[in-house]
C-alpha cells in the first residue's frame, strides 16, 4: 500500500508520462504514470487547457473543483474520492492528477442502484454536500465493498444545482453515519478546511458548502429534488 501523503506528492510534483487518452470524456482527459520518490501509479490527468468552457462555472476552474471535491472526501473519511491533486506542470499544462482506480469488471452498476447499499447513501451525503451537478453511474467505480466517485468538476456552485441518479433514499432519516460524517467536515470547514478550499474555489462557494452541511444537520434528512428544475443529468450513465 503506497502511503498516501507521499502519493499524492507524487501525483503534485512527480515526473507525468501521457500514455494514452479518455476519448468519452466532454473535457481533455488523459490517462498517465507518475514517479517519483520510488513511487509508480497510473492516473487520469485533466489539463486546465483542455476543459471546455460551460455558461455556469467559471473558465478554468474545473480541475481545481475536482481537488476540492477530494479534500472533503477526505474530511468525511469516507474514501469516495481517489487521491486528487493539482499539478502546476505536465504534457499540456497544469491541470488535475488523480490516482486511476481499477474497476470490479464483475461489477453491475445497474443492479448495484437497485440496493441499499451504505456505499451509494455516502455519496448521496457527499454529492449533497458539494452539490454535484452530475452524478452519473459511469461516474461511479465499484472496487470490492466499496463504491468511489469521480468527475466532480462540476461541483460547488453557490446555486443549487444538484443532478444524481441517487435519488432512492430522498427524504429518508439520514442514518448515524451520515450524521458523523456531516458533522467532521463541519467541524473541519471550521478548522482550516476552508482555507484550503478557498485555494481552490471563490470564497462565496465555500461559505456556501459550510452552509449546506449545516441544513443536511438540521434537517437530518436525504435530499429532496427541486421542483421546477432537471434533477437526473443526461445522459445518466
Amino acid at each position: 500500500m503506497i502511503e498516501r501523503v507521499a502519493l499524492l506528492e507524487v501525483l503534485r510534483s512527480g515526473e507525468l508520462r501521457v500514455t494514452g487518452r479518455l476519448l468519452d470524456a466532454s473535457n481533455a482527459s488523459f490517462c498517465a504514470q507518475v514517479r517519483g520518490d520510488g513511487i509508480e501509479a497510473a492516473c487520469v490527468y485533466k489539463p486546465r487547457r483542455g476543459e471546455r468552457p460551460l455558461d455556469d462555472f467559471p473558465d478554468g476552474t474545473l480541475g481545481r473543483r475536482e481537488v476540492a471535491a477530494f479534500l472533503v472526501s477526505e474530511a468525511m473519511g469516507w474514501d469516495i474520492v481517489p487521491p486528487t491533486a493539482w499539478r502546476e506542470e505536465g504534457s499540456f499544462g497544469p491541470g488535475m492528477a488523480q490516482l486511476w482506480i481499477d474497476v470490479d469488471p464483475a461489477a453491475d452498476v445497474m443492479a448495484l442502484l437497485r440496493e441499499d447499499l451504505a456505499a451509494l447513501r455516502r455519496i448521496v451525503v457527499f454529492d449533497a454536500i458539494v452539490n454535484n451537478g452530475d452524478r452519473k453511474g459511469g461516474h461511479l467505480l465499484p472496487v470490492g465493498d466499496r463504491i468511489h466517485g469521480v468527475d466532480h468538476g462540476v461541483c460547488f456552485s453557490v446555486e443549487p444545482k444538484l443532478r444524481t441518479i441517487l435519488w432512492s433514499w430522498r427524504g429518508r432519516p439520514l442514518d448515524d453515519e451520515a450524521i458523523e460524517g456531516l458533522q467532521r467536515v463541519a467541524d473541519a470547514l471550521r478548522d482550516g478546511l476552508a482555507a484550503e478550499l478557498r485555494d481552490l474555489l471563490a470564497k462565496a462557494e465555500v461559505a456556501a458548502t459550510l452552509s449546506r452541511v449545516e441544513r443536511l444537520l438540521q434537517d437530518r434528512v436525504y435530499p429532496l429534488p427541486d421542483a421546477g428544475r432537471r434533477v437526473v443529468p443526461w445522459p445518466p450513465f
